[in-house]
């Protein structure tokens, strides 16, 4: 296997480094304590092509590969892991369903519109009582002329209060189960019945509004239906499975973040006459720090190169996420480690990552079930 990057993934991750560097880590505190939607960064990277990186030049994408779309995501996390979230929720998730099972006129409406970051997107899946176990879920979806009638709500949705455009999952047959689960386009600002609840009061991940949605007398028409009725617990788990490689990136772009800031704060720190990073038990913490990112990293590119090749990834995928968002967690603990004292004050940022880190280890799947999933396809190898 060849690990070069080639001439075009270079100069992605140097672009959207370099953006990062100038426009995003200036800013990443204060997206932080304010906790504010950065509508700003978005137009920017939108000019650079970030909102649409891994889809095709024919729906306005940027047409690139999927190590090149993790790569840039990794870059943008490791300037702001909120910023990480709304880029992978949008992309991976509400722009992925659009891609893999929209029809062409769905594709034209509204994938274009998300790869030109005109709109933004979300991904309605997860309930109160629908979590891990997605056919619980209670949200329903019933036929009404030309058209479907939803009630219910959704929690935890990324970027649910801002968006333009929600891929909504429903039942459609509630006796079913997860056969009776289909998928939706939803246009909030047109959809009568679509209620933003609130928002939660997060421990990190700042600066992508997490939504708590509802659903009251919601009519939409048949034509924003993705793919057949039933199909949608299929489309949930396939959208899923590509979304962990880009946690993966998440994870991988916050550790480095953190074995960046904790490097660079070792070699200024003075005790004991000299700098911290003289010390072998600091030097073996960032040895084990970058040891675990450079790992994670071959994992997440093995999960995307399989995908890029269409072969079956799906175990690859969930170690990939796995092992990255534990480790982003161990990497930036040790980030505060190091830190001592001010390690645990926001005079330095190695507690944001640790904060934003936690979160790799519970969306899109949380650890538990991620070994479950492992465990069941390693049996069934």
């Amino acid at each position: 296997m060849d690990f070069t990057l080639s001439g075009e993934q270079r100069q992605i991750r140097d672009t959207v480094a370099e953006f990062v560097d100038e426009e995003v880590v200036p800013r990443a505190a204060e997206i932080d304590e304010t906790d504010e939607f950065p509508a700003d960064l978005i137009d920017e990277m939108a000019e650079l092509g970030l909102m649409g990186m891994p889809f095709p030049v024919e729906y306005e994408g940027a047409g690139l590969d999927y190590h090149s779309y993790a790569i840039g995501l990794a870059e943008i996390a490791r300037g702001s892991g909120g910023l990480g979230t709304i880029v992978a929720a949008h992309t991976s998730l509400a722009g992925n369903m659009l891609y893999e099972f929209g029809d062409e006129a769905q594709k034209e409406e509204y994938l274009t519109a998300l790869n030109t970051g005109e709109d933004i997107g979300a991904f309605a899946l997860s309930e109160a009582e629908a979590g891990s176990d997605v056919p619980a879920m209670s949200t329903a979806a019933e036929r009404d002329g030309d058209g479907y009638l939803i009630n219910g709500g959704k929690l935890w949705i990324s970027n649910g209060s801002v968006a333009d455009t929600v891929t909504l999952f429903a039942k459609t047959d509630p006796d079913a189960g997860r056969k009776g689960i289909s998928s939706f386009v939803v246009r909030p600002e047109e959809d009568d019945g679509f209620i933003v609840e609130g928002t939660e009061d997060k421990l990190g991940d700042k600066g992508c509004p997490t939504a708590e949605l509802r659903f009251d007398d919601m009519w939409i028409p048949e034509e924003r239906r993705l793919g057949e009725e039933g199909a949608g617990f299929v489309h949930a788990l396939k959208t899923l499975n590509g979304g962990r490689i880009t946690i993966a990136a998440r994870s991988v772009g916050i550790a480095r973040a953190a074995l960046d800031e904790a490097k660079t704060y070792a070699q200024e720190r003075e005790q004991f006459d000299g700098p911290i990073a003289e010390f072998q038990a600091i030097q073996h913490k960032l040895a084990d720090m970058d040891t675990k990112a450079r790992a994670a990293e071959l994992l997440m590119h093995e999960a995307a190169d399989l995908k890029m090749r269409d072969e079956d990834y799906i175990k690859e995928a969930a170690q990939a996420k796995l092992y990255a968002s534990e480790i982003s967690r161990e990497v930036a603990n040790e980030g505060v480690q190091i830190h001592g004292g001010y390690g645990y004050t926001k005079d330095f940022p190695a507690e944001r990552f640790y904060r934003d880190a936690k979160l790799n280890e519970i969306y899109e799947g949380t650890s538990e079930v991620l070994r479950n999933t492992i465990a069941q396809q390693l049996l069934d190898e």
